[in-house]
Formats: structure tokens, C-alpha cells, sequence
């Protein structure tokens, strides 16, 4: 099945902006519905956004953090789903995971850890304020 591996986390001050990618290892690449989630120390993994894909295009969610600020897009024939992450503040500080899906079923099911079978290895994003 897909392997996944994040980049580009790191430590930028609040009010800044980063840049998350995912690299999947497989080129039925676009089979798959991408997610981001997060999960700061003591929380539960948390939904920050999805975007799937039709053949024609890819509808995306988001989570009520995420709207406005942080934008996911894919790129399929790179094999890769990015995050691009605005005016982070200190509340966005968590490991953020990418995440895929070949059977999700609802874009309800999209915000939900356990529509996805395949996880990344997590990526550090720190904000400081």
C-alpha cells in the first residue's frame, strides 16, 4: 500500500507562514483522499483539512481553525498533498500528520482518524509567540 512522508515542519514566530508536504511512494496516487491532521502533546488528533479527487478536480474541507488560514492542495502527478499554513499562532504548535484514504465514503468521514488507513510519520510545526 502508500507510504507517506511529511516535510517542511519546523519553527517560525506567530504571524508567520510554513509550508507542509507530503510525499506518497505509489502512483495510484490519485485513488487516494489526502488529509492533515495534528495532534499537540496531551490532545486527542485532530482534523485540519482533506481534499480528494475525481478525475476532474478535487473538492477540499477544513476544519473551523483551519478556514482562511491554511490551504490544501495536491499534485498528482508528483505524487504529493501540501499544506500550506498562514498567520499561525501559538494554538496551531502540534505534530502534524498526513494522511490517506482509498474507501472513504462522505466528506463527513474525511474529518474522521479512522477513514484513513495510511499514516505519515508526523511533522514538528512550533510556534512561538
Amino acid at each position: 500500500q502508500v507510504q507517506l512522508g511529511e516535510s517542511g515542519g519546523g519553527s517560525v514566530q506567530a504571524g508567520g507562514s510554513l509550508r507542509l508536504s507530503c510525499a506518497a511512494s505509489e502512483n495510484t496516487f490519485s485513488d487516494y483522499a489526502m488529509g492533515w491532521f495534528r495532534q499537540a502533546p496531551g490532545k486527542e488528533r485532530e482534523f485540519v483539512a482533506a481534499i480528494t479527487w475525481n478525475g476532474g478536480g478535487g473538492s477540499t474541507y477544513y476544519g473551523e481553525f483551519a478556514k482562511g488560514r491554511f490551504t490544501i492542495s495536491r499534485d498528482n502527478a508528483k505524487n504529493t498533498v501540501s499544506l500550506q499554513m498562514n498567520s499561525l499562532k501559538p494554538e496551531d504548535t502540534a505534530v502534524y500528520f498526513c494522511a490517506a484514504s482509498k474507501y472513504w465514503r462522505s466528506s463527513f468521514g474525511l474529518t474522521v482518524r479512522l477513514t484513513y488507513n495510511v499514516w505519515g510519520q508526523g511533522t514538528q510545526v512550533t510556534v512561538s509567540s
